[in-house]
């Protein structure tokens, strides 16, 4: 990878098919597992530009068409770099870039609104380096906006403008994501679905494949703790959300560990790691297990450096899980996290 602005970056090849999905409103198909670039801008610690930018490349060389940002992620600088990454790369690279927005003003419904929809929509137009953004989505908004016809009707006219392909949610609860689902111009929703938050599975992801909506996994390893790296004593920086955010103090609490308390994610880590397959990672089972979801669309998993860009996208090679390692899933989740997060959101 490159150490330095003037040093070749040595390109990652392609080593494992990356299974396509696609969803009747979304229009297109994407891999099934893309980047989440929230820890390109802000909030999980310092990533270099030249570390940022060869996250890009790892992960878009092993398969993925699909990246996930917001324009609140770092004020900007998350959707900037990947505007320097699709020059990089050129034209044709065959990728979806899914923005977000309406986190960086206070969250009040009568803020989401026709005028400062536009302006959001030029300043990502412009940190990205397109005319057309592919995917637009409102970014965890106060829930009364999911029900305001004259949010949809703005929406809707960006697409007849063409500054948006489509556009879509990003929800909390299970509630916020079948009022979308309701609403026919509605493409995805973005929702927190992992091992240690399965409620979606119920109702929501059904739902969405009626409806043809694209379902957008977030928070896959649970901010890492599915990844099987941490202990007791990590120690998380003090601008890493994994510190700061523990209780909720600065966003919803579920986007941090998932909602789960921290030392009960360890302990139902150790219950899931004798479920790794061989010559696989506790990330990459965490990430399968989403996979084998029928009605996902696609996760987006985040990565701080090449490799582990790699090691996610390669989860997508290994075989489907069995009947046996889903149900032992569903008994930790069932003893351990579900008294814990099912009820909340």
């Amino acid at each position: 990878m490159p150490t330095g602005r003037n040093e070749p970056r040595r390109r990652l090849h392609r080593l494992w098919y990356v299974e396509k999905r696609n969803a009747k409103r979304l229009g297109r198909d994407v891999g099934v597992v893309g980047l989440g670039c929230w820890q390109l801008g802000s909030g999980w610690g310092h990533v270099d530009e030249s570390d940022a930018l060869a996250v890009l490349h790892a992960a878009v060389d092993g398969g993925v068409t699909f990246l996930d940002t917001a324009d609140g992620y770092g004020d900007g600088r998350s959707e900037t770099l990947i505007g320097r990454f699709l020059r990089e790369r050129g034209a044709g690279a065959g990728l979806t870039v899914a923005t977000k927005m309406g986190r960086r003003v206070e969250q009040v419904p009568e803020n989401y609104r026709r005028e400062n929809f536009r302006a959001w929509n030029d300043r990502s137009r412009a940190n990205l380096g397109v005319d057309t953004l592919d995917l637009v989505q409102l970014h965890c908004p106060p829930t009364p906006v999911y029900s305001s016809d004259a949010v949809y009707d703005a929406l809707d006219e960006l697409v007849e403008e063409q500054r948006i392909a489509a556009y879509g949610v990003s929800v909390e609860t299970v509630d916020e994501a079948l009022i979308a689902i309701a609403r026919p111009g509605v493409a995805s929703v973005q929702i927190i679905l992992n091992a240690f938050r399965q409620k979606p599975i119920e109702d929501v992801l059904p739902a969405a494949a009626d409806a043809g909506v694209a379902i957008i996994a977030r928070v896959p390893l649970a901010s890492g703790l599915l990844s099987g790296r941490y202990t007791a004593t990590t120690a998380f920086d003090a601008d890493d959300h994994r510190n700061f955010n523990r209780h909720g103090e600065s966003f919803d609490v579920g986007e941090t560990f998932a909602g789960v308390p921290y030392e009960v994610g360890l302990e139902a880590v150790e219950r899931l790691r004798p479920l790794v397959p061989p010559d696989a990672t506790m990330a990459q089972l965490a990430l399968r297990w989403i996979i084998d979801q029928p009605q996902l669309t696609v996760v987006i998993p985040g990565a701080r450096n090449a490799e582990q860009a790699a090691a996610n996208t390669a989860a997508a090679a290994l075989s489907p899980l069995g009947a046996e390692v889903h149900a032992e899933v569903r008994a930790v989740y069932d003893e351990l996290i579900h008294p814990h997060v099912h009820q909340r959101w």
